[in-house]
C-alpha cells in the first residue's frame, strides 16, 4: 500500500506542479488538462488541470484544479518531507518557502538536525525534517 498527497487547487496546480518540480527537484510525469480529456468542457475549463502527477525519488505528489464551488482552503494537514542531509533540508525549505509564509523557521530541534513549517505560494502547508539517528 501507498499513501500520496493529492492537492486540490483554486485554479493554479500548473504552475503549483512546475514550482514542486523545481523546488522539490522531481519530475512531472502526468499533467492533464479538461481539454485532454474525452468530454465537454467549457471554454474556462480547458486549460485547468484534470491531473498531475510529480514524482520526487520514491514519493508521489498528485493534484488537480478545483471549480470554485468546491475548492476549499487547505486545512487539517501537513505535507511533510524528509531528507537525510541538513543541507538538502535547508534548500528544500528555502526553495519551498518563496513567495510563501514561514510558520516555524528551519533550525536543530530536540530531534532533527533541520525541521521548518511554512505555508507555500500556493496555500500549501509543508514541513521539512532531517531526523538525527535514534
Amino acid at each position: 500500500m501507498k499513501v500520496n498527497p493529492y492537492l486540490h487547487f483554486n485554479g493554479n496546480c500548473a504552475a503549483a506542479f512546475k514550482f514542486y518540480e523545481k523546488a522539490l527537484g522531481g519530475k512531472i510525469v502526468a499533467m492533464v488538462t479538461h481539454a485532454d480529456a474525452p468530454v465537454e468542457t467549457s471554454a474556462e475549463w480547458r486549460d485547468k488541470i484534470m491531473h498531475a502527477r510529480l514524482v520526487v525519488g520514491e514519493a508521489v505528489l498528485m493534484g488537480s484544479d478545483s471549480p470554485a464551488q468546491y475548492f476549499k482552503t487547505p486545512q487539517g494537514f501537513t505535507v511533510s518531507i524528509v531528507v537525510d542531509d541538513p543541507a538538502e533540508a535547508e534548500r528544500v525549505f528555502q526553495a519551498l518557502s518563496e513567495s510563501g509564509t514561514v510558520d516555524m523557521p528551519i533550525a536543530e530541534t530536540f530531534w532533527a538536525h533541520r525541521f521548518g513549517m511554512l505555508t507555500d505560494q500556493f496555500g500549501i502547508p509543508w514541513m521539512v525534517n532531517c531526523e538525527k539517528a535514534h
